[in-house]
């Protein structure tokens, strides 16, 4: 499940995050609105963790442009804003719960988890980070004005590093997604695999996505590791 954090202070966000991961989420973390914004319009988070107070782009208008735009992605609001107001208008504005600060992380896991169940079991039609568009059913990808024809090997190899975007992705989870839990497929193999699908992600003059992290996996991100 991919759980979107938007949190101003990065303190909480972190450990937002921290604990979020520590019962098997992956999870990608925005300090404001216009941030959140451009990832939850990408459509692969499940729930958003999100504040109210956010620099730029406020969180009421961030849930009532996703909701504009259709996204079913479970929303529960963690705010300091507690007065019934407060609740009623954010509730109102398309969110699914609403969380006052302080809480009681353990509370707020469960709530996670309660809004994790009402995620649709139905596999997104598209994926997308950054400038690159991986289209799982097509068995291609799209980065600019390229698209290019992928094997159902690299389409699985790369639909999990685009759910897990900017973390590490271990050898061991890629070559279970990318074969089978049971296949006796080698980190050497993995490499060749993800070789071919690295010349097909990036081209000369583009930013290079696909990082390996050495000794421990690959990860991808616009940003150098």
């Amino acid at each position: 499940m991919q759980v979107l954090v938007v949190e101003d202070k990065r303190s909480l966000a972190g450990h937002l995050g921290r604990a979020l991961e520590s019962e098997g989420y992956s999870v990608t973390l925005a300090y404001d609105g216009e941030e959140a914004l451009r990832l939850g319009k990408t459509g692969i988070y499940d729930v958003m963790l999100l504040d109210l107070m956010l620099p730029r782009v406020d969180g009421l208008t961030v849930i009532r442009k996703l909701c504009e735009d259709r996204l079913r992605t479970q929303t529960i609001i963690v705010s300091a804003r507690d007065t019934m107001r407060d609740i009623v208008c954010g509730l109102d504005a398309g969110a699914d719960d609403y969380v006052t600060k302080p809480f009681a992380l353990d509370v707020l896991l469960a709530k996670v988890r309660a809004a994790a169940r009402r995620v649709p079991a139905l596999p997104p039609q598209m994926l997308q980070y950054h400038d690159l568009i991986l289209r799982p059913y097509q068995y291609e990808l799209q980065r600019s004005e390229r698209v290019v024809s992928l094997t159902r090997t690299e389409c699985a190899l790369l639909s999990v590093l685009m759910r897990r975007a900017r973390s590490v992705v271990p050898h061991a989870v890629l070559i279970d997604e990318g074969w089978s839990a049971d296949a006796d497929v080698s980190y050497d193999s993995l490499y060749v695999f993800i070789r071919a699908l690295r010349s097909k992600i990036t081209h000369a003059g583009e930013v290079e996505l696909l990082h390996t992290i050495r000794g421990v996996g690959y990860s991808l991100r616009s940003d150098a590791c």
